[in-house]
C-alpha cells in the first residue's frame, strides 16, 4: 500500500497486522502500474484463488444456482455474482469457455461477492449439467425466445424446486444445442416496448424470482 492509503485505511491496517499479514509499502507510481484501474485506491493484496471444484460447490442440498455459460464479459459476470449472493443462491458456477472469475473486471463488480458463495469452473458444460442433475436441480434456460414466461411458471408451482438457471452470452444468448439438453426454457416477460434485457439484469429477475417461490415454499 501507499503512504497516502495507509493513512487513510488505518483499520484495514491495524487489521492485517493483526492477522499477520505482509504489508509493503509502495509508492505512488508502482500502485498506478500494480492496479487495472484509472484512478488506483493505493491498496493491492495477493489473495488465494476463489474457485472450488463443481462437487464441492454443490454438496449438501443446494436450492439455487447460477450456471454462466459461455458469458465472456468480466462486467457481466460479476454483477450475476453479486445478484447471484444477494437472492442467497448456493453457487456460481462458469461453465464453457467463460471469463475468468478472477478477472479484475469480474471482481470489481462482484463488489466483494466472490468471496461471500462457492464459485466453481468447468470446460465441460456437460460435467456441469449433469453434477447439478445429480445434485438434485432443475436445468432451466433463460431464453428470450422461450414459449413460457416467469409468471407461467410461477403460477404453476415450478420455481419453488430447487433450480440451476442457466445464462448465456449477452450477445448470443445460450446455443440451441445447449437448450434442448436442459429441462425447461423461460423467458422474462417484457410489458413494455424494450426489445430485451441484459444479462444481468435477467439474470436478477429470474433468480429473484426462483428466490421468492422458495421462500413462499419454506
Amino acid at each position: 500500500m501507499t503512504d497516502t492509503a495507509a493513512e487513510r485505511n488505518r483499520s484495514i491496517v491495524d487489521s492485517a497486522l493483526e492477522a499477520g499479514v505482509r504489508i509493503n509499502a509502495i509508492t505512488d507510481k508502482a500502485a498506478a502500474g500494480l492496479s487495472e484501474t484509472v484512478t488506483p485506491q493505493g491498496l493491492l493484496a495477493v489473495c488465494d484463488p476463489v474457485d472450488v471444484p463443481l462437487e464441492t460447490a454443490l454438496r449438501g442440498t443446494p436450492r439455487l444456482v447460477a450456471v454462466l455459460h459461455g458469458v465472456t464479459d468480466p462486467g457481466n459476470a460479476g454483477t450475476v455474482v453479486r445478484v447471484a449472493d444477494a437472492t442467497g443462491a448456493d453457487a456460481v458456477i462458469f461453465a464453457g469457455d467463460t471469463v475468468d472469475p478472477h478477472n479484475g473486471k469480474c471482481v470489481r463488480a462482484s463488489t466483494g461477492s466472490v468471496f461471500h458463495l462457492p464459485i466453481a469452473r468447468a470446460r465441460d458444460a456437460a460435467e456441469v449439467f449433469e453434477a447439478c442433475r445429480t445434485a438434485g436441480l432443475a436445468l432451466v434456460a433463460a431464453d428470450g425466445y422461450a414459449t413460457d414466461d416467469l409468471d407461467t411458471a410461477d403460477q404453476r408451482g415450478d420455481l419453488a424446486h430447487p433450480t440451476a438457471w442457466v445464462f448465456g452470452s449477452e450477445a448470443h444468448g445460450l446455443p440451441d444445442t445447449v437448450i434442448a439438453d436442459l429441462d425447461t426454457s423461460l423467458k422474462v416477460p417484457i410489458y413494455g416496448a424494450a426489445e430485451s434485457l441484459n444479462l444481468a439484469t435477467a439474470a436478477a429477475v429470474c433468480l429473484y424470482a426462483s428466490a421468492k417461490a422458495l421462500r413462499r415454499k419454506d
